[in-house]
């Protein structure tokens, strides 16, 4: 019998794991932003493109202290945030961005397992007049792509994102490694191939939701989410170049030092890595009980 793991602790294990995750993988066809390693000062300049992804570890405060900068330098119309969904984003839609309080109320931001959002305000309040896109899939759905895969949980237009086709093999192999590694090689081997799926959908619908917002409001549109989904050959980048090539596209991912030289994005910055407890306790047995003698 397979062991059975709480989805809220994958989640909250794969989010933070997921994003810590540095990779060597190659640059992407099709993509014409320059490629390197920036530091903050640079945030200022970025190239411009349609939908900007700004990467992040969750955690760590540098990096959304670098995001809040993009985005002010950006003055994007609209910020999708990987954090909630549609419907917290419509409630916070007319709260004043400088209340800190009133946002993450409307958005119902305690009890969802993220950072505390003192470290995420001051994205919001960087661009006061963007509207609010809220990417974020319900669990159950995810949960449901596990089992049924991607394209049937995504609907219409799935084969527009490529999530009717599968895999080829090297390339799902190389998936379900990455995923057993965000998950502490915790995870049974049965577990894999739905976890990539899952995976796959969040991606694609976290660009569904970038391509309706650049649609309704023009764009620029900034993303804001783990540095798994900046990935180009991976994450959004993957999808979006697929769904809407003549869109132009720019993939910032943060890691931590110490980093591999070259990363999956269009343009990288390495912080120091944020203090934070072990992420694989989750998936740690419990301690058995002390004998008395």
């Amino acid at each position: 019998m397979h062991a059975r793991f709480p989805l809220h602790a994958l989640l909250s294990c794969a989010v933070l794991c997921l994003s810590l995750i540095g990779s060597l993988a190659g640059p992407q066809a099709g993509m014409a932003q320059p490629r390197g390693q920036i530091g903050p000062d640079d945030l200022a300049t970025l190239p411009p493109a349609d939908i900007v992804i700004l990467g992040e570890v969750h955690d760590n405060p540098a990096h959304h202290r670098n995001q809040a900068t993009a985005v002010a330098a950006i003055r994007p119309a609209a910020l999708v945030f990987e954090m909630f969904g549609p419907d917290q984003a419509a409630r916070a839609t007319d709260v004043p961005r400088d209340d800190a309080g009133a946002m993450a109320a409307a958005l119902g931001w305690e009890g969802g397992g993220w950072s505390d959002f003192a470290l995420y305000h001051p994205i919001l309040a960087a661009a006061p007049g963007a509207a609010i896109y809220g990417a974020a899939l319900p669990r159950d759905m995810v949960r449901r792509a596990m089992t049924d895969g991607a394209a049937a949980v995504f609907g219409d237009n799935a084969a527009v994102y490529g999530l009717d086709q599968p895999l080829p093999p090297d390339l799902q192999a190389a998936r379900e490694a990455e995923q057993q590694a965000a998950h502490c090689n915790a995870l049974p081997e049965a577990m894999l191939p739905g976890m990539v799926a899952a995976q796959a959908l969040r991606d694609a619908a976290f660009s569904r939701t970038a391509l309706t917002a650049l649609a309704e409001t023009g764009g620029p549109v900034v993303v804001i989410a783990g540095s798994g989904h900046a990935d180009r050959d991976r994450g959004m980048p993957a999808f979006l170049t697929r769904a809407a090539p003549d869109v132009t596209l720019l993939s910032l991912g943060q890691v931590e030092a110490p980093a591999a030289a070259l990363q999956p994005y269009d343009l990288w910055i390495v912080t120091d890595a944020a203090p934070r407890d072990d992420p694989c306790a989750a998936f740690q047995p419990p301690a058995a009980p002390q004998q008395g003698g």
